[in-house]
């Protein structure tokens, strides 16, 4: 080992050692829900400059347990959908000729977090996500624009972008929110004649009903 080697892990002991009790927990924290946590393995890209053709795969592992593991992360059992994400969720990443794997992970991240529990909720965080990216890139545009029309076009866009991105969420907590509703039956009364009155019932007297 170096010198220099040795030096560095001198400066990273010593840089461990002053971590606080509370970094030292959310460290072993972050660590243990990475090792309980199920993901997809990352998008593979390939792209042919002379076939124009993008190719679609995962890193490691068989290509039986990466689709497995992403078709679960999706949320889906339907091969079909999940065929069809993946190559929308992987030209995210090309422009050109070059690929970016780096942008269709990001978007398969944002899938991850949001957790889908059928094929609606996967698509709208992979709207999320791929709205995200956009965003970022406008709001990076309005940061170096040298003119004014530059500016106003730049900024309309990022309006938008953010808007849409904030319907998006709200979309899908109510999407959510249907879905997990439950009817709760406050009360039952049977009045004569067998008919029954299910919900918050309210007694009116006798004298109500001469009225």
């Amino acid at each position: 080992m170096s010198k220099t080697q040795k030096d560095s892990g001198s400066d990273l002991q010593t840089k461990n050692s002053e971590l606080t009790e509370t970094e030292t927990n959310a460290i072993a924290d972050l660590k243990e829900r990475k090792r309980s946590r199920v993901r997809a393995l990352d998008i593979k890209l390939d792209f042919e400059e002379e076939t124009r053709r993008l190719t679609v795969g995962h890193k490691g592992k068989d290509p039986n347990a990466a689709c497995a593991l992403a078709m679960h992360e999706l949320g889906t059992v339907d091969y079909r959908f999940f065929e069809g994400v993946m190559d929308q969720v992987a030209v995210l990443g090309q422009q050109d000729s070059s690929v970016s794997e780096t942008a269709s992970n990001f978007v398969m991240s944002v899938v991850a977090g949001v957790k889908p529990q059928d094929e609606i909720e996967a698509m709208l965080a992979i709207q999320v996500g791929a709205i995200h990216q956009a965003t970022m890139m406008m709001a990076r545009r309005l940061n170096h624009v040298k003119t004014l029309p530059q500016q106003d076009s730049a900024e309309r866009a990022l309006n938008k972008l953010a808007r849409t991105f904030t319907s998006q969420v709200e979309t899908l907590k109510r999407y959510r929110s249907k879905a997990g509703q439950t009817v709760r039956v406050e009360r039952v009364e049977v009045n004569e004649g067998g008919q029954a009155i299910v919900g918050n019932v309210q007694n009116r007297g006798r004298g109500d009903d001469k009225k």
